[in-house]
């Protein structure tokens, strides 16, 4: 289902891009390679300058200026939950570190930020008026979220407990790397993967959450990505699941672009 209302506990909701030193030029960006219009909000100035990039019509990402003194700019993946406060308190029996404490957003729902006990940063979503992204899996809408990590066990442990998750393991061929790829289910429902990143990529890339985006064609999105500033560290190559990139964006935010076969 591409058109969406709500989302189950423990299924990604949203993702934004949180920190931009620019958001007209990120607007500019991300509007060239997706089609996206990232207008202001009539709530804009209360929330700090935030806005929701639209793609026809419907809300598919937020992106969001500097909101702290040395902030990275990264994609940010939110995780929709019933219950914030005791999704962040399961979160730091199990390990992880509070980035940002629960926090209502003008009713829109409550948020709260952690990083798990390797590092990698997650958002949780408990919806107010506002339940997530309106459209998903469609070209300029996300379609997948991974963790990228070294413990893929340790991850297992840790978000199976705090958002019963479950596990799906599959065999990775020997020309895309080998090694296994972690399905994460929900309800018998996929939302998302584990990666193990040891060996994959440098060592002094952290732990994180990747964010991709569906596209008509993941050759012809690259070359927008270039020719919006942005650069291209992985692809386009062919896997399983489709045709994908990854690229940074011009203030350093990592993605990737996919075509996947079913959209012909």
């Amino acid at each position: 289902m591409s058109e969406r209302t709500s989302y189950d506990p423990g299924v990604p909701s949203w993702v934004e891009l949180s920190g931009t030193p620019d958001v007209e030029a990120s607007a500019g960006f991300y509007g060239g390679v997706f089609g996206w219009e990232v207008p202001e909000l009539p709530s804009s100035a209360e929330l700090g300058g935030y806005r929701r990039a639209k793609q026809g019509g419907k809300d598919v990402a937020g992106v969001s200026p500097v909101m702290q003194e040395g902030q990275p700019c990264v994609w940010a993946t939110y995780i929709s939950v019933a219950d914030a406060a005791a999704t962040l308190a399961k979160a730091g029996e199990a390990g992880a570190q509070t980035i940002a404490e629960v926090m209502d957003v003008m009713g829109l729902g409550k948020m709260a930020v952690f990083s798990d006990p390797e590092g990698a940063v997650i958002g949780i979503w408990e919806p107010g008026s506002f339940a997530g992204a309106e459209l998903v899996n469609e070209p300029g809408a996300f379609a997948w979220n991974e963790l990228n990590t070294r413990d893929p066990e340790g991850a297992k442990s840790f978000y199976g407990n705090v958002f019963g998750w479950e596990f799906v393991e599959h065999e990775i061929a020997r020309d895309a790397g080998g090694g296994t790829y972690v399905e994460l289910t929900v309800g018998g429902n996929s939302t998302g993967g584990i990666i193990d990143m040891s060996g994959r990529v440098p060592e002094e890339v952290p732990p994180h959450w990747l964010v991709y985006f569906a596209v008509d064609d993941a050759d012809q999105a690259v070359e927008k990505i270039k020719a919006g500033g942005g650069n291209v560290a992985m692809g386009p190559i062919d896997i399983p699941a489709g045709r994908f990139a990854v690229a940074i964006d011009p203030h350093g935010a990592a993605f990737a672009v996919i075509k996947s076969p079913e959209e012909g």
